[in-house]
Formats: structure tokens, sequence, C-alpha cells
């Protein structure tokens, strides 16, 4: 027989904020990773572009993107 407070209803409520809690960590993670890499490509040198297929125009364009997008 399982009442109201039944044991499995605080583990519940509980489960749920650590998945909010890891969802938003993965998401900050996620965007700081994405604003490296754009800010890495703003330091390569036509030479190295050209070797990724990226011009000079398109690089500056993504790295100047905000973190977010």
């Amino acid at each position: 027989m399982r009442g109201a407070c039944s044991p499995a209803a605080p583990r519940l409520k509980h489960e749920r904020a650590g998945f909010s809690l890891a969802y938003v960590m993965g998401k900050l993670a996620a965007w700081l990773s994405k604003r490296r890499s754009r800010l890495d490509l703003l330091e390569l040198t036509d030479e190295q572009l050209c070797d990724i297929g990226v011009s000079r125009s398109e690089a500056r364009r993504e790295g100047l993107r905000p973190f977010w997008d």
C-alpha cells in the first residue's frame, strides 16, 4: 500500500532537478566550446583557411557570431 508521501516521490523530484542542472551545464559547455572554436577561426592564416576550404570572409563571419547562435 502506497501513501501520498511514498519514498519514490521525493526521489523523482530530485532527479528532475538534477536533469535540469545537467542540461544547463551541458548547454554552457557547448556554448563555451563553440565560442573557442569560432575565435580559433579568426586566428588562422590564409594558408590554413585554404587548407580547410574556408575563405577569410567566411571565417570572419563565423568567428564574429555570438556564442548562443
